[in-house]
């Protein structure tokens, strides 16, 4: 990522996505959505760039909500692919699983796009004829549209083990949703009995040459008389 100041929201501590054994690429990818959402709740559908998660293009893909509970696959990795057996674009996100989760997915997609949160799985496919047990992750995390409108995500599904004959539907064994919130409500509670308490006021000086000196009294003092009047002229002749 860029590391230049004016681009500090690009730039995030990866020691809060340990990566699980195995799914590194999950927590590569939840890092970048990170790094994209800066400060804002959601960040946009239009700022996602492949070359920012090239490492894990082919287990990626975006997700379009078109109705309730309904997400189809806009763009998807090759990964997504080989799982199928088939081009998945355009599919409900739903195909990858069995028909008894499919409901609870549904309820969930509603929950990332609308709490808005972020969503993480834990998946596993069954052992068969031809088609070894598989346990997969699933990440998905809400994008704003151009218009506005939370109805974009970023998701990211990653197997381990051979995937066998195609297709390949999992069931949920886990999932867990983060509710995202506002940057507001990270914000501190203002609590007034935590304030500190105001500086007294200082005294003011009191400026020379404004009043008169103060005068101490004595009882015994007596008023000074008046001077006598007495003629300094006359005009009889």
């Amino acid at each position: 990522m860029d590391n230049h100041p004016d681009k500090a929201q690009n730039v995030i501590s990866m020691t809060q996505y340990q990566p699980e054994p195995g799914y590194a690429v999950i927590s590569q990818v939840e890092a970048y959505w990170e790094a994209l959402r800066g400060t804002r709740l959601i960040p946009k559908r239009s700022e996602v760039d492949p070359r920012g998660i090239e490492a894990a293009l082919e287990y990626a893909f975006i997700l379009e909500r078109i109705a309730p509970g309904i997400a189809r696959l806009r763009v998807a990795g090759s990964h997504l692919t080989e799982l199928m057996g088939m081009e998945v674009r355009g599919m409900p996100l739903t195909t990858f699983f069995l028909p008894d989760d499919r409901r609870t997915v549904s309820n969930l997609l509603e929950e990332v796009f609308q709490g808005p949160g972020v969503s993480t799985l834990r998946l596993d496919s069954g052992g068969a004829a031809g088609r070894p047990s598989l346990e997969a992750r699933m990440l998905l995390m809400p994008l704003k549209s151009d218009l506005g409108d939370v109805s974009r995500a970023l998701g990211c599904l990653v197997s381990k083990g051979d995937i066998g004959e195609a297709p390949r539907r999992f069931g949920l064994q886990e999932q867990n949703l983060r509710t995202l919130l506002p940057p507001e409500a990270s914000l501190p509670v203002d609590d007034p009995t935590l304030r500190a308490p105001l500086p007294p006021r200082p005294v003011e000086a009191k400026v020379p040459g404004f009043e008169a000196p103060a005068v101490a009294f004595d009882g015994k003092a007596k008023k000074p008389r008046p001077p006598y009047l007495r003629l300094v002229k006359s005009d009889k002749s």
